[in-house]
């Protein structure tokens, strides 16, 4: 969103959320999206919004014209466009990250990756560096920085390598990395999963990624919407069965990863027994353990190098 360009009174402001709230309605979106769309382009409160008294306001600023607004929720009602890129920001954790179609909308159970990396991250097997040495982590697939961001708040002495095949999505994963001071911690390299580290080869302490894991089929016609038809089918299409990026992450993984490093991935609901297989058949991972997310769904699996 670009800086404020046109003001507008409580009232008119009111108004336009009375029938975007009455649309949602009829549209069947959440309403609460309403709001939270409000916040990112007016200068509103969220206790303004939910007793409703900016209607008294004069003035409020906002960064779009009203206009521009109504076409853009028209949008998100009948292309079913995602609220998140009509504002171009998503929460996630406790950043604001930029987002558009070229990257993936940060899910909020994605933020269990950074708590599970964190705590594996005390297991006596994993390596430990001597003083002034930072610990090596890569985030393959990274997309909007999400997972880099978060990893490189928390992992204080980290190197994170945030590694995409888009040169969109990287260039969105920089943009917030710089806006949230990271840049310094973050090295972004284009290219194919392990390709851009070459000459990493037994150095990482940590690979953490959300791959692509839905099986085509699915991508093709079993997707909401919001889904289907806006986010970017590369980070979403995991081949036929779903788990062709996460056989190629569990074979490779182990010729980057120190003794006792960690490979850590989310995947799709009902995956746990054949990723666990995978793990356990591959005979380079010890330590293998599946993780739920926030609603209980085994989400996320962990394993370190032997």
């Amino acid at each position: 969103m670009r800086s404020p360009v046109v003001i507008v009174s409580g009232l008119e402001l009111w108004q336009w959320r009375q029938e975007a709230v009455a649309k949602a309605r009829e549209f069947d979106v959440p309403l609460h999206e309403v709001d939270w769309l409000l916040q990112t382009v007016a200068d509103l409160a969220k206790l303004e919004l939910r007793l409703q008294s900016f209607k008294e306001r004069s003035q409020i600023h906002l960064q779009i014209p009203l206009i521009q607004l109504t076409q853009l929720w028209q949008r998100r009602l009948e292309e079913r466009l995602p609220v998140q890129y009509i504002a171009g920001i998503a929460p996630w954790r406790n950043f604001s990250l930029h987002v558009s179609n070229a990257v993936l909308i940060p899910r909020p159970e994605t933020e269990c990756l950074i708590d599970l990396a964190i705590a594996a991250s005390q297991d006596p097997v994993y390596p430990r560096t001597t003083a002034g040495i930072p610990e090596q982590w890569a985030d393959l697939g990274t997309g909007s920085g999400a997972i880099a961001i978060g990893l490189a708040e928390l992992l204080t002495n980290g190197i994170i390598y945030a590694i995409d095949i888009s040169p969109e999505a990287l260039a969105i994963a920089q943009q917030n990395a710089q806006s949230l001071g990271w840049a310094n911690r973050i090295h972004f390299h284009q290219g194919s999963w392990f390709e851009p580290l070459q000459g990493h080869q037994g150095q990482l302490h940590g690979i953490i990624s959300n791959p692509p894991y839905i099986p085509s089929q699915i991508v093709d016609g079993g997707l909401q919407p919001e889904v289907a038809h806006h986010e970017p089918h590369l980070a979403l299409d995991g081949g036929a069965d779903g788990l062709d990026c996460i056989r190629h992450l569990i074979n490779q993984a182990p010729d980057y990863l120190q003794p006792g490093g960690i490979l850590l991935f989310e995947m799709m609901a009902g995956q746990a027994p054949e990723v666990t297989q995978l793990l356990n058949s591959q005979g380079s991972y010890q330590k293998i353990s599946i993780h739920p997310d926030l609603a209980g769904i085994e989400r996320f699996a962990l394993a370190y190098r032997q």
